[in-house]
């Protein structure tokens, strides 16, 4: 369990009940959605994305970049300490997993392949996974420590 602006980080059973079968089917049994369909995959708003099943904060829109895989790509977690990666050995392969930390949700894998110039590593993730919380709306989501991201952001351009 992890707490951030007084908000608790956990497995929440009533989410859980509430998911789609795509998102159970993703989270809870480690599936992954054909590429191209997830609601984020193209999405390009600022914002970040938290676990559909704890709302822990996981991925933040300045570190999306579209890979072209067809799944949401992102150079690294907004906060490492929601971001587990396991060893994945289905599928006839050696993957590294990517989880949320609290939810113990399947998010999607972590490979090497990614941006250089951003530490050269690629996290895709199924959008079936996440709930995207717009700028706009992270103050009263209760993500706000998140938004001195964007003001950086916005200073620096």
């Amino acid at each position: 369990m992890s707490t951030s602006n007084n908000r608790t980080y956990e497995k929440n059973p009533a989410a859980i009940d509430a998911l789609t079968p795509e998102q159970y089917q993703v989270t809870q049994k480690n599936g992954t959605e054909r590429p191209f369909t997830g609601e984020y995959w193209d999405n390009h708003e600022p914002g970040i994305y938290v676990d559909v099943v704890s709302g822990e904060p996981l991925f933040s829109s300045l570190d999306k970049f579209d890979s072209d895989c067809g799944w949401p790509s992102f150079t690294r977690p907004v906060d490492a300490e929601n971001v587990l990666e396991k060893r994945d050995f289905s599928h006839l392969m050696i993957r590294t997993e990517v989880r949320s930390a609290h939810g113990d949700s399947h998010l999607g894998h972590v490979f090497n392949d990614g941006p250089r110039e951003a530490g050269g590593l690629r996290y895709c993730i199924n959008s079936a996974s996440l709930k995207f919380i717009h700028l706009d709306d992270l103050e009263e989501q209760g993500y706000g420590d998140y938004r001195s991201l964007f003001d950086t952001k916005e200073a620096q351009a």
